[in-house]
């Protein structure tokens, strides 16, 4: 287990442009105008919770039922690929059914720690080391609930446009990121 920057600093791209939260702040200023108050710290560390527990938990569940971790992370390129033509194109491919409470449904799950995110948090299992991803998770966590607690700023600050550019560059990131783990791990398959 080596800590490595570069490593986290790829993987907390990754999962920022996942778990994509300046892209939520629409639907976080929804649910705070329909429920009154979210609790960004319960939903902060409930995510996390989620996250890192299915770093170590996930693997275990793919050698129960005999999925490697390269196949799993081809699947994941593909989610990943569609995550990011969603967010390029401003399309809707998977749909939520509408909330009805916030902090733990649907802030922590789905919206925070999701099927995406879970997928990319294996698929990245296959490539980088344990540390510097719960090192990123982290990371991404503290960002959450800093989005979380000052999302109606955020929104004020940047605008329906800023937000669109900045969903915009982190879908073409994300892109990138699918094309590279498919490439890293599909020749995998056929040795």
């Amino acid at each position: 287990m080596a800590f490595d920057w570069k490593e986290v600093f790829t993987v907390s791209m990754v999962l920022f442009a996942v778990i994509d939260i300046m892209g939520s702040i629409p639907i976080i200023v929804d649910l705070r105008t329909k429920l009154g108050h979210i609790q960004s710290e319960k939903a902060s560390i409930v995510a996390m919770v989620i996250m890192i527990a299915f770093l170590f938990v996930g693997e275990e569940i793919l050698k129960l039922i005999g999925i490697d971790a390269n196949s799993f992370a081809v699947a994941g390129s593909f989610v990943l690929f569609f995550l990011a033509l969603e967010m390029i194109l401003g399309i809707r491919l998977y749909k939520d059914e509408n909330p009805s409470t916030a902090s733990i449904v649907p802030i922590a799950f789905p919206l925070i720690a999701g099927a995406g995110t879970m997928t990319t948090i294996l698929s990245l299992r296959a490539e980088f080391e344990k540390i510097n991803i719960i090192s990123a998770i982290i990371i991404n966590v503290i960002v959450v609930y800093a989005v979380l607690k000052s999302s109606a700023k955020i929104e004020k600050f940047l605008g329906v446009n800023g937000l669109g550019v900045i969903r915009k560059v982190f879908g073409v990131v994300l892109l990138a990121i699918a094309v590279k783990l498919f490439a890293a791990n599909v020749k995998q398959l056929f040795l």
